[in-house]
């Protein structure tokens, strides 16, 4: 069932999403090499509490931790460890969430750590891209499938492999509501979007293969071809007029460039 929002409940959504973009910022800050993703969760876990939130992730579903951050050729969902030491010319995705006064925020940043290859900088740059296409369409008397294609359309026709596997959702008193949000599909196929709707878009795009495999942690995902692949997320709520984006990645590219 898809839940719709009041004006109310989305600034309560929105706070949340500010606060994790606030997350990502200060995480953001702290990759470079010789980092572990272990620290980086650390370092979330203490922002989220010392802000008045809990982080949304940590116990969700049995998730181990606060973060998802996904290195290289991992997709999504990345299990933070002691072990994973970030390295010059890696990419790190990082996914967060919190929970707070009843609601849930959710977004994800694809991180250089140091200098990048440039083909790896394209994919990061087509991958958000592709996020902003998507979100584009957002907006009442749409369909899930117009954000869907123009996901899809803008990668694809970038050389990049779109995942089938997952997909955004809706957000809300829970992580995940309807509708779920694919990256790939047809414009003007898919739930229709209506006014009050908070959505999760979210591509995860492949600079190989769509293709991917589910480790056998139960949680990360990664590219079959062992490629890399990069990872956006904006928490957007439909309006009339158009999307009305609750992430603020602004706040995280200022902090990566002071």
């Amino acid at each position: 069932m898809i839940y719709l929002k009041t004006d109310e409940e989305i600034e309560l959504l929105r706070e949340n999403n500010i606060l994790v973009s606030q997350t990502l910022a200060e995480v953001g800050r702290h990759i470079r090499p010789g980092v572990t993703t272990l620290e980086l969760d650390r370092i979330a876990e203490e922002f989220i509490r010392a802000h008045g939130a809990v982080p949304a992730f940590l116990g969700y579903q049995g998730f181990p931790a606060s973060l998802c951050v996904s290195v290289n050729e991992q997709v999504v969902h990345g299990i933070p460890s002691a072990d994973c030491v970030l390295k010059e010319g890696d990419i790190v995705s990082v996914d967060c969430g919190t929970f707070m006064k009843g609601f849930v925020g959710d977004s994800a940043y694809t991180f250089a750590v140091g200098e990048v290859a440039e083909e790896v900088r394209r994919l990061m740059d087509v991958t958000k891209e592709a996020l902003y296409k998507g979100t584009a369409q957002a907006k009442a008397g749409n369909r899930v499938g117009d954000v869907s294609a123009a996901v899809q359309e803008y990668a694809e026709h970038s050389g990049y492999g779109v995942v089938r596997e997952l997909e955004g959702h809706g957000l809300g008193r829970r992580m995940h509501e309807d509708p779920g949000v694919p990256n790939f599909g047809a414009r003007g196929r898919g739930p229709l979007l209506k006014e009050g709707m908070v959505i999760c878009i979210e591509p995860m795009i492949n600079m190989g293969s769509k293709a991917v495999v589910f480790e056998r942690d139960g949680w990360t995902v990664r590219t079959r071809d062992r490629k890399p692949a990069a990872h956006y997320e904006f928490a957007v709520a439909v309006r009339k007029n158009g999307p009305d984006v609750l992430t603020d990645f602004s706040i995280i590219e200022q902090a990566l460039n002071n």
